[in-house]
């Protein structure tokens, strides 16, 4: 078992796929040559060939526009848009075409199609780059939104995801690409989708979030056991719709208070629909309003404010206490 980056796990877990399936390919600006640009396809085309690993024109819309039509046709398309923030060519794509297919036509049809894509904070890359624009997707109906924060996972829920019989939106924290290694089987195998992962027990607080945010929680949950005797759980979302809010609420039941943390903007963020589901489901256990630790509602800053703009751990820990507090 070797120990790998995010950015390795998903390089196998494409590989695997594309030779276990001759109905998979990949496609997207960049990702045959020059592997991505993350690398993350990197020597796929060498070794699928250029039939099968796809480099596009710069055209977003065309790139998922294909992908919805390939899936339709009965091919596993893994697209790839080179940042999350260049999504929005793509919205009537997604929206109008992948999410509806199944429904549209009474469930004859189906879109079996991944897209994947970078996103979040913390890389200092230009503008529209860095964008979480994840609570767009999961008020798309008919539409998977998934995110890893850790190499194994990453590797099992892209392989779980190509699997799927309807579009997935494979959001890749892009500073998490090479940030650490765990240890991730040689073999292929799935994550789940729909699950959420308790990645550390506690009694006094449970702190909730997805991707990059998670070694945030994480890091926040180790100062508050070292300096204030504060027992802290941490989820991990990992798929954000369908959200496993069963894992959510009977978390919440047994610490009687929550955090929410993620980079997107505060207002409409997707913080906002887990503390809905906690207020509707175990109201009579809170002994705390649900807090949200968010990025600001502002359009995502340049480079020299952008450590000042996303979460940290101190705001964490500071929220938490509020919380314990109350």
């Amino acid at each position: 078992m070797a120990k790998l980056t995010i950015a390795q796990a998903l390089n196998a877990a494409l590989a695997q796929a594309l030779e276990a399936d001759d109905s998979v390919i990949v496609l997207g600006e960049d990702v045959g040559k020059d592997g991505g640009v993350f690398r993350i396809t990197d020597g796929l085309l060498d070794r699928f060939g250029k039939d099968r690993v796809i480099d596009t024109p710069l055209a977003e819309s065309g790139i998922v526009g294909t992908s919805v039509g390939l899936a339709i046709a009965g091919m596993k398309p893994v697209a790839e848009i080179q940042f999350l923030g260049f999504i929005y060519e793509t919205m009537d794509q997604i929206a109008s075409q992948a999410s509806r297919v199944r429904f549209r036509s009474l469930g004859r049809y189906s879109a079996p199609m991944v897209i994947r894509t970078p996103y979040g904070g913390g890389v200092k890359a230009p503008e529209i780059h860095s964008d979480s624009l994840e609570a767009l997707f999961t008020h798309t109906p008919g539409i998977k939104v998934v995110t890893p924060s850790n190499p194994y996972d990453a590797k099992g829920l892209l392989l779980a995801a190509i699997d799927d019989p309807d579009p997935v939106l494979f959001l890749e924290p892009m500073r998490l690409y090479r940030a650490f290694r765990d240890e991730v089987p040689d073999e292929p195998y799935r994550v789940q989708l729909g699950r959420a992962n308790v990645v550390r027990e506690g009694a006094d607080i449970t702190l909730i979030g997805w991707g990059p945010s998670v070694p945030l929680l994480k890091a926040a949950a180790d100062d508050l056991a070292a300096r204030y005797d504060v027992s802290a759980e941490v989820i991990d979302l990992m798929t954000l719709t369908p959200l496993d809010e069963e894992t959510i609420v009977e978390s919440v039941k047994r610490t009687q208070r929550a955090v929410v943390v993620h980079e997107a903007v505060r207002t409409s963020g997707f913080g906002g629909e887990i503390a809905a589901v906690i207020q509707e489901k175990a109201f009579l256990y809170l002994e705390a309003p649900i807090f949200r630790v968010t990025g600001y509602d502002t359009p995502y800053p340049t480079t020299m404010f952008e450590d000042l703009w996303l979460p940290d751990t101190t705001q964490v820990v500071a929220t938490a206490l509020d919380a314990i507090r109350y």
